[in-house]
């Protein structure tokens, strides 16, 4: 758990500061579970700057509660939690602070999204709240009041642990949880999962990520590792501490992320990425006669290609679905062909698309066509696809046929300006994996939404 709070003060000297307002939120990595908000009388007086700058004065906080009053609440909340804040030294040392006054020593963890920030999002013109938040899309109210603020961090801190594709910020507190000695048994592990699509994360007690999976039912899918009796779920069942996890709403954004996770965090217990998961590609060759011959062979990396597949009999399958829509010659896709029957077509049906029957040049235009809705070459397209909620939508950005990453904006706003689509991109890289995920889930797939621009 993670207590992000903000904290407004009275102003002053260092270490002489008294609280005015507090806005703690207890978030589990997904949602905000609790909440502590209010003001505080500080028992002495606010610093003119300070009253214009949060519009917090005096008056108003005559009748509000002492510190003393709220205290044991504050503790309540923030207990066995990571303390999150922007500039977490100051309101830590401020709490810490208000608390020895008590004569009471308050500790806990800290994580500041100041410093989050510059190393998930680097290069940023500004890392205050105010600004860093706009620059990323993040909607923000009551600026410079502790709700508004706590609640911006909240949403800050929710996207910068979606940017950690390392998970670092996770890892060091499942080390936290290993120190307590908090170690869940598979059913309390699996009462945690919810049964929604995403990517769950599988730890060992040493803090180490040893399995990265995804699911359209990730509670479904972590309950068949728990009572598996394969060798790879034995040992799993043997090492599991504990378990996070990420939803996508999205299942190609599941995809995504499942792909880029294992190549850069290597859990012992996935596949080795050494061999593809698209084994057989697609290649277009002119043979002797000019003719685009579509050759299905396995994949090469020296070679273009024009889409792939996760066996061969997948890729047959695409063949001939393809060679029907754009009316091909079977026989120069390799597939059966003879002049009685071509697909079930008589050649009249099929338009001559037979060798002898119409030109090279005639014909390489269908292949032409074919390749160009076929391969992602030069094309920028937005994907939007299912959010997280029913108030959410998704979006991948593809742009001259890289993959940049994905977002997840409110379906209030229209994300069709490319400029303010890349400032709440989660950036990811492109490789070949990630092309073959998206061709083969776009073939696949009636429910995606495809914006050209």
């Amino acid at each position: 758990m993670y207590a992000i709070l903000d904290i407004e003060t009275t102003g002053g000297q260092f270490n002489e500061e008294g609280i005015t307002e507090i806005a703690i939120y207890k978030f589990d990595g997904h949602e905000v579970v609790d909440q502590f908000i209010s003001l505080v009388n500080p028992e002495i007086p606010i610093q003119p700057f300070v009253v214009k700058l949060t519009g917090i004065n005096n008056a108003m906080l005559r009748s509000a509660p002492k510190f003393y009053e709220v205290a044991k609440r504050i503790i309540e909340i923030t207990s066995n939690c990571v303390i999150v804040a922007h500039n977490a030294s100051f309101d830590y040392r401020i709490l810490r602070t208000e608390f020895r006054r008590l004569g009471y020593d308050f500790e806990a963890r800290t994580l500041c999204t100041v410093e989050l920030a510059k190393k998930l999002i680097p290069e940023q013109p500004s890392y205050s709240l105010g600004k860093l938040v706009r620059a990323l899309g993040i909607p923000m109210a009551d600026r410079h009041r502790a709700s508004g603020d706590a609640m911006a961090t909240t949403k800050l801190f929710k996207m910068l642990l979606e940017k950690d594709v390392e998970k670092t910020i996770v890892k060091d507190f499942i080390k936290l949880e290993v120190e307590k000695g908090i170690a869940p048994k598979f059913l309390d592990l699996l009462s945690q999962m919810p049964a929604k699509t995403g990517v769950y994360y599988i730890y060992n007690e040493s803090g180490t990520l040893i399995y990265i999976g995804k699911s359209h039912n990730i509670k479904k899918r972590v309950n068949q590792h728990f009572t598996g009796i394969t060798t790879k779920s034995k040992r799993i069942q043997a090492e599991v501490f504990t378990i996070t996890y990420d939803e996508t709403g999205s299942e190609l954004i599941a995809l995504l992320k499942e792909s880029q996770e294992v190549k850069i965090n290597r859990p012992r217990h996935n596949r080795s990425q050494k061999k593809t998961v698209f084994p057989f590609a697609l290649y277009a060759e002119k043979d002797s006669n000019g003719y685009l011959n579509l050759k299905l062979e396995k994949a090469d990396g020296r070679k273009k290609d024009i889409t792939s597949f996760v066996s061969l009999q997948e890729g047959k399958n695409a063949l001939f679905k393809f060679t029907a829509k754009y009316h091909l010659c079977q026989k120069l896709t390799g597939l059966y062909h003879s002049k009685k029957e071509c697909f079930q077509y008589s050649i009249k049906e099929c338009d001559g698309a037979c060798i002898g029957e119409i030109t090279p040049e005639v014909y390489n235009l269908r292949v032409q066509q074919f390749i160009s809705e076929n391969s992602f070459e030069n094309k920028s397209m937005i994907l939007i696809d299912k959010g997280r909620n029913i108030n959410e939508r998704s979006a991948i950005l593809i742009e001259n046929g890289i993959y940049k990453g994905y977002a997840y904006y409110d379906l209030n706003y229209q994300i069709t300006n490319i400029e303010i689509l890349k400032t709440i991109l989660i950036p990811m890289e492109h490789n070949r994996d990630v092309k073959n995920i998206l061709q083969s889930y776009l073939r696949k797939s009636k429910s995606i939404k495809i914006l050209n621009f």
